[in-house]
């Protein structure tokens, strides 16, 4: 066969003939007539080319040929439905009806054409499959469609059908077919595609209220107790047994049967993928993850939610989840104590997995309760240093400061200089860090050319290869030439380095150590370090060191090494002790400027991540960015996305990892690293910056520091049984503000094909009944018409290229009946606050807004801002059109000269009327350049950082 682009080259010389029959027959074979060649491989080629013929001419224009049959054009026709098909979706009991949405899209390539599209279900109380009508959308009433950049446009039509809920309680499955013409033959939906059958889960009125409803065959030695539950609507047991001592060196164990879930259809698991990390893992039917669980949840046929977690970190008890043979649950727990243990399990269940799964983690926290397994001696201790206070600055410079990491930018073999030469490039391109991490292979070591895991720490002192001035003189010279960079943090392993501490060193000399032995593996053997005895004074001393150096901040890595040693009396000994003088001296010398990471081992988090009597910890929430790996990135933002619905319970802030701004992948990164709710540091090679990327993620504060926008709420999948071998996009929920906030939603293709999907508004985290929305994407900077969580249609139809991702932000809309100087205006004026513009979260950058009728008539809007940039405002009247810059919205600016009938103010001092303008791209925006008016006015930044802005509109 002739291959695409020869095809493509020869179009422009041939004409469509010549080439079907080049190739149906190939170069090198006689010239048959068509006629003798099947009809359906005829038509099949005829489209194609005619497809290839109109892409070669003009994209812009439909092409239409006049043989083309009907039967053709469903070849290449795409059809979205919502409810979705291969998903499930679980309707509310309180729902009696459910609304079915199609799209069907077909090319511009062709003669525009009618649809009639049929809903093929078993939602009958017989369970017989039966044909419902769809009927055409003729309304304006239909969903924002956002494409991917560079696809072909598309004709669209709308459908809607409406089924009635039945009288039993099963599950509907349904799935979809659709025709060009009465005269044609039905197309099923998945005849070209993976989809299986979408299913509908209706949920009871009450919840069955006992244990065994939910998990039969439990294990009778079991104690279990029901408890209160913090959550709305959710049932909630604590489970707890005995767990075998430990006898010398060897750990007791106790498994088991927490009993085998009824009547669920898939299953999500957060694993052990390896010791110190945690991903998901995904599953229908039987229980089946092939690695210890922490936390695994169930849906179930009813369409309600089982959460189990397993609780580690007391009383030196590890408990984890495993299936049996037959899929029961199994706990698991591994005791190093000399006494017997407890076991300890928090079951919930309720109406969605984000109300079961606050249950169990809010009943967790209640039994870690943070400090009761410290001596009385640490707990003064830590809570001294918490009352010496921490600096409202150093928090907004360490989460929200924008970051760079010496790790891959810079390579293993560091020095000085090539730090100083990266900290100049990024200076002459205007890139102004606030803090700096110095990673890797700067200390001082022995044993030169043998692997990390054989090297040892000697010496608090940087090598002298690399920094021959020492590491005091390397911080204060990068201060002193880049006042930009509030902090520089360094890089270290939980017992020094890999290796732990050379047994010739300095280090060994002035501290008590002990010869270790670690698991088998890669890290395995034996190894000095620090005895517990002497952590807190080695703490203590190499932090009072790095704070003299002009180091002020640490990334504490390797930390899953104190569960790897292999000995039960020695992880007795070493995981509490060195967390709790890790964490004192962090307190001590750096605040909160301290990075946990490889310390996803289950008694780190409940022992030292989960208690909410210390400041907010930034940690790792993942393996690591691989950016030589290209299937690594997409699973990387998924596996973080699901991490995140256990950590952001915990007092702690996900951090992502780094990232590189040039890169196949990077703005993806990028999408996912402002969704998070964490930092954002990235670790260019010098001179490799995308700096329009850089800007999306940042923007200038009041006192000129380069900030990211970072959302109130960590961000989190939307629907975590959603497995990533399913082709659907991942959705990161997050929000800004509280009650009335602005809704955010990153939308990323994790497949290796583009991907189309409707978007709900019940999508968004935070979305109050009764309330109107708009959604606008980022990408593109469309907007929505206004929507409502009760509508039936959905927000948006979204598409999704491969590597691609969209940030969706919902604003909440609010409507107002002015009157002024021009009379009164009957039509509601609707107003909503959108943000900065050209930012990814802008939205953020918004600290809080209020709108109010004056007693002259005129709306005054108050928005207090963290940052600037360009701000802006949109009105409407009856209809709607795309806006593509973010700002404030109003909804009659068309009617308004802006000279006459707005006042913008800035501390009460009127701006330049040249930084106020309607947006080019929107007759519906206003545009408000309060950077530019800012610097213009010669404003000085107030003591909370923070600059307000009024606008009155009459």
């Amino acid at each position: 066969m002739i291959r695409a682009p020869e095809v493509l080259d020869e179009l422009k010389n041939t004409n469509w003939v010549k080439l079907l029959r080049k190739r149906l027959h190939g170069p090198k074979l006689h010239r048959t007539s068509l006629e003798s060649r099947p009809l359906e491989m005829v038509t099949i080629l005829r489209v194609e080319v005619a497809v290839m013929l109109t892409k070669v001419l003009d994209d812009t224009k439909p092409f239409q040929l006049k043989f083309v049959r009907p039967a053709q054009m469903q070849l290449f026709a795409r059809a979205l439905c919502d409810p979705p098909l291969g998903q499930t979706t679980v309707i509310p009991s309180h729902q009696s009806l459910v609304t079915f949405n199609v799209c069907i899209e077909s090319s511009k390539s062709f003669p525009e054409q009618g649809w009639e599209a049929i809903l093929w279900h078993n939602g009958h109380d017989n369970r017989e499959w039966r044909e419902l009508a769809f009927e055409e959308n003729l309304t304006t009433n239909i969903p924002l469609a956002i494409s991917s950049k560079g696809r072909p446009r598309v004709y669209r039509r709308y459908f809607t059908a409406r089924l009635l809920r039945p009288s039993s309680s099963e599950s509907i499955q349904f799935t979809l077919k659709y025709r060009t013409s009465s005269s044609d033959s039905w197309k099923w939906v998945n005849e070209h595609s993976s989809l299986e059958d979408g299913e509908l889960y209706f949920q009871p009125q009450q919840l069955p209220v006992e244990l065994k409803d939910y998990l039969k065959g439990y294990d009778p030695r079991l104690s279990i107790s029901s408890e209160a539950s913090d959550t709305p609507q959710t049932l909630l047991w604590s489970i707890t047994a005995a767990v075998s001592k430990a006898e010398g060196k060897n750990s007791g164990y106790t498994d088991m049967n927490l009993g085998l879930p009824n009547s669920f259809t898939r299953w999500f698991s957060l694993v052990r993928i390896w010791s110190p990390w945690l991903a998901p893992r995904h599953g229908k039917g039987k229980f089946a993850p092939t690695e210890d669980a922490v936390l695994s949840s169930f849906l179930r046929w009813d369409g309600l939610h089982l959460v189990i977690l397993a609780i580690s970190g007391t009383q030196d008890v590890l408990t984890v989840l495993r299936p049996d043979a037959d899929g029961n649950v199994i706990a698991h727990s591994r005791n190093d104590d000399e006494e017997k243990g407890k076991l300890q399990v928090v079951v919930a269940v309720g109406r969605t997995f984000e109300t079961a799964n606050a249950a169990v983690m809010y009943h967790a926290r209640k039994l870690v309760q943070g400090d009761q397994y410290m001596s009385r001696e640490t707990k003064e201790e830590m809570k001294a240093q918490i009352d010496n206070g921490i600096k409202p600055e150093w928090m907004e410079n360490w989460y929200d400061g924008l970051t760079y990491c010496t790790w891959n930018g810079l390579g293993q073999n560091l020095n000085e200089q090539k730090i100083f030469d990266a900290l100049d490039i990024l200076k002459s391109n205007n890139v102004k860090i606030t803090n700096l991490i110095i990673d890797d292979n700067w200390q001082s070591l022995d044993n030169t050319g043998d692997s990390q895991f054989k090297r040892g720490m000697t010496d608090f002192e940087a090598n002298k290869e690399g920094f021959p001035n020492g590491l005091k003189y390397t911080a204060f010279t990068i201060r002193d030439n880049h006042p930009n960079i509030k902090h520089i943090g360094v890089w270290h392993a939980i017992l020094g380095y890999w290796g732990g501490i050379s047994p010739t060193g300095s280090i060994a000399q002035n501290y008590k150590t002990k010869l270790v032995r670690k698991q088998k593996g890669v890290a395995g053997g034996t190894f000095t370090v620090v005895d517990p005895d002497d952590a807190p004074r080695f703490y203590n001393d190499f932090y009072k060191f790095l704070l003299e150096s002009g180091v002020d901040s640490v990334k504490t890595d390797a930390q899953f090494f104190l569960d790897l040693l292999d000995d039960a009396d020695d992880r007795r000994r070493f995981i509490n002790t060195y967390q709790d003088a890790w964490t004192i001296a962090s307190l001590r010398y750096f605040s909160i400027m301290a990075i946990s990471c490889m310390s996803q081992i289950p008694q780190i988090l409940f022992h030292t991540q989960m208690p909410t009597s210390k400041p907010r910890l930034m940690v790792r929430n993942s393996d690591d960015f691989f950016p030589d790996v290209p299937s690594s990135h997409p699973w990387h933002i998924f596996t973080n996305a699901h991490n995140s619905v256990f950590t952001s319970h915990l007092n702690i802030l996900p951090d992502w990892d780094m990232f590189q701004t040039s890169h196949p992948y990077s703005s993806f990164h990028a999408a996912g690293r402002c969704v998070s709710g964490g930092p954002i540091y990235f670790t260019d090679e010098p001179g490799k910056h995308n700096l329009d990327l850089i800007k999306e993620m940042t923007a200038q504060s009041i006192q000129g520091n380069t900030i990211i926008l970072r959302p109130d709420m960590i961000g989190k999948t939307v629907n975590v049984y959603t497995a990533y071998e399913e082709e659907r996009l991942l959705k990161v929920g997050t929000f800004v503000g509280g009650t009335g906030g602005i809704s955010i939603l990153g939308c990323f293709n994790v497949s290796e094909r583009p991907l189309a999907e409707f978007i709900r508004l019940s999508d968004f985290f935070g979305i109050e009944c009764g309330e109107d929305y708009i959604v606008r994407s980022h990408t593109t900077g469309e907007l929505s018409p206004p929507v409502s969580k009760d509508s039936e249609s959905p927000a948006v139809s979204l598409e999704v290229g491969v590597k691609g991702s969209d940030i969706l932000t919902a604003y909440p809309v609010r409507s107002f009946t002015l009157s002024g100087s021009t009379g009164l205006r009957q039509e509601a004026t609707q107003v909503a606050v959108l943000g900065l513009l050209g930012k990814m979260t802008g939205a953020a950058a918004v600290v809080r807004s209020e709108m109010r009728i004056e007693d002259n008539g005129r709306l005054r809007l108050k928005a207090t801002t963290k940052a600037l940039g360009i701000f802006g405002q949109l009105k409407l009247k009856d209809h709607w059109q795309i806006l593509t810059m973010k700002g404030i919205y109003i909804s009659s600016l068309p009617a308004l000269v802006i000279e006459e009938h707005l006042l913008i103010t800035i501390y009460s001092r009127a701006i330049p009327l040249h930084t106020v303008r309607t947006s080019q791209s929107s007759a519906l925006v206003l545009e408000i350049d309060i950077e530019t008016a800012w610097d213009e006015m010669g404003l000085q930044s107030s003591w909370n950082n923070e600059m307000t802005m009024e606008v009155f509109i009459k």
